[in-house]
This record gives structure tokens, sequence and C-alpha cells, in this order.
């Protein structure tokens, strides 16, 4: 959504964002997002005994690799507002992991708006709802309501 605007996105609540495109989750995405974290699991990096053992039939992507993919995958579909000078990660109000992702699966963005409200700062708290969709799966994988501070610029 390219064209979004301060005032616009005020009048937004209860509308979709977007939809990003299809992401594959990479084993090597996988390993690297283990190292980062300590999160070394077997079901997350050991393919063979996964495929032995997993009750997934194979390694899956950690829980929060696949929360954190909900930032570029937001940013691709362009939810922060011309003339922004600053978008801040504020928090999460919910999260749920609802379906395991496969390691080679392919998972997409669904983005609806659930609030935009100015703040005496004149900033602005944008809380989206988020569902995180795996390529052919009848769940998804999360659905996580994130909160974002937007600070406007000059060009607002």
């Amino acid at each position: 959504m390219a064209d979004l605007t301060f005032e616009k996105m005020t009048t937004m609540v209860g509308e979709k964002l977007g939809t990003s495109s299809w992401q594959t989750v990479t084993q090597e995405a996988v390993n690297e997002f283990a190292n980062c974290t300590g999160d070394r699991q077997w079901i997350h990096i050991d393919v063979e005994r996964a495929k032995k053992e997993s009750p997934f039939g194979g390694p899956v992507a950690h829980g929060y690799l696949t929360l954190s993919m909900l930032s570029a995958m937001a940013m691709e579909i362009g939810v922060v507002p011309k003339g922004t000078a600053a978008a801040l990660n504020y928090g999460l109000d919910k999260v749920r992991f609802l379906a395991p992702v496969p390691v080679g699966a392919k998972v997409r963005l669904q983005s609806t708006l659930k609030g935009f409200d100015r703040k005496d700062n004149g900033q602005y708290l944008m809380k989206s709802e988020n569902t995180i969709e795996i390529e052919g799966a009848d769940k998804p994988a999360l659905i996580a309501e994130s909160l974002a501070i937007l600070v406007p610029g000059p060009d607002a």
C-alpha cells in the first residue's frame, strides 16, 4: 500500500493493509537463527534426526524465527505511511503459534489495521493483526497483534 498517509490511516481501522509475497524458510536461515539465539534444539537443526524422530517428519523453523519475519514482510507490504521519520517496534499484545513451519515451506503475511491512535506527543500508535500463512496448510503458522510507534516527519 504505497499511498498510505497518516490522515488516511486514521480512517482505515479494520481494513486489510495487504499481503506479502511468499518467502521460503530455508535450513540455512534456521541454522543462522539457531546460531544467533543459541536455540539449537535438534528439531530445528539436525535434519537427519528430525526426519527420523520428529513428529513433523523433518526439521521445522523456530517459532520466533517465523515471528521475526513479520517485520520484513510488513515493510514489503508498505504498512508505514508516507512521511514517517521513524517506525519503532513497541511490542506485541498477543502471539499464538498455531502450526509448525517445515523447513522448505513458503510463508506470507496478511496484515489488518486494528488501531491507529494519535498520542499527545504527536506520534501514532499503530496496532495490526498479522497472520503468517503457510502455503497449502489448513492453519496459519501464527497470529500476532503487533504495536508500532510511528513518528511523523516534516513531510507527513
